[in-house]
């Protein structure tokens, strides 16, 4: 049985646990959290029953409680597809993951994959894919690729200035909602930190993307040897006073230095970074940065001759 499961696999700590949700629901005595705490004795290894008696001790004002429980549950599920370590990160005010774990970045948009388009286009405004393509300027492209293409909600926007168009994505539900539209030339399910240089692209996309990927170093590496050498990254990413921060809505946002810094690091020698308002959460406008890199070429080619010398 899979340790994030509802279930505990024992009926005495199911029953404990069915006790501890009807008292913690009717603001009953504390000792309900102690009293989960020893059922879960029994089944150490249920990361979801650790992770909610996390959640309890965070609205009891326990937070040093809650982060010692979600510790457990990670230890009980390492992929921590309940997301814990981000939930004892942000309890601490300390950052020590760098990046969503895959397994809860996965189950999350398996879930919502259905109701993906409506949810963040009519309820949250959505407006990525449309800042991106007018920050583009219209220019076309031979040979795009859609990181984290989701549902395909890029894809619709930049398929008529595409002649080929890939996208990748952690979400096997997502992807077959892509699919079922009809847009992209190829699809691949892939996990965007394990991803190798193969394949050259003339635009690589990542709407909305980066914001659940944290520290950039890397994937920011790929584009630059995946894109040719007159080739553009266009992303967008929450705007952050500070270099990497984990939100309260489990999203990272990230500053302009930043990003300004990892992207000349990989190479990148034109840079147009905008502000702009790229979607809403709980009513309010998050302001993001809409960001085109280019200028590759003028760094592979710094001897002047021609020759490809790209920095390894």
């Amino acid at each position: 049985m899979a340790s994030w499961a509802a279930s505990s696999g024992d009926l005495i700590v199911d029953r404990r646990f069915d006790f501890f949700e009807g008292v913690a629901g009717s603001g009953g005595p504390g000792g309900a959290g102690a009293l989960l705490a020893e059922a879960l004795g029994r089944t150490p290894g249920w990361a979801a029953g650790w992770y909610r008696l996390g959640e309890w001790h965070e609205a009891s004002g326990a937070p040093e409680a809650a982060c010692d429980a979600w510790e457990k549950a990670m230890a009980a599920d390492p992929s921590d597809m309940l997301g814990a370590g981000l939930k004892r990160d942000l309890a601490r005010k300390v950052p020590m993951v760098e990046a969503m774990p895959a397994a809860f970045v996965e189950a999350l948009f398996d879930q919502y994959a259905e109701k993906f388009d409506t949810a963040l286009v009519d309820k949250l405004g959505y407006r990525a894919p449309w800042l991106l393509r007018d920050a583009l300027g219209g220019r076309r492209f031979a040979q795009a690729m859609d990181l984290g293409c989701g549902t395909g909600l890029a894809g619709e926007v930049f398929r008529a200035s595409t002649g080929w168009l890939e996208g990748c994505d952690l979400s096997a539900a997502m992807l077959g909602q892509a699919q079922a539209k009809g847009i992209y030339d190829r699809l691949e399910k892939a996990d965007l930190a394990e991803l190798q240089i193969g394949a050259r692209y003339d635009l690589i996309l990542a709407a909305d993307v980066f914001v659940y990927l944290g520290a950039l170093e890397r994937i920011v590496a790929w584009c630059a040897g995946s894109l040719t050498p007159d080739g553009v990254l266009a992303f967008t990413v929450e705007a952050g006073s500070e270099p990497l921060v984990l939100r309260e809505s489990r999203r990272f946002a990230h500053s302009r230095g930043y990003l300004e810094g990892v992207l000349a690091a990989a190479g990148f020698t034109e840079l147009t970074v905008t502000e702009a308002t790229i979607r809403k959460d709980r009513g309010a406008d998050i302001r993001g940065f809409v960001v085109v890199a280019g200028g590759l070429n003028l760094q592979r080619d710094r001897q002047g001759d021609g020759e490809d010398v790209a920095l390894a």
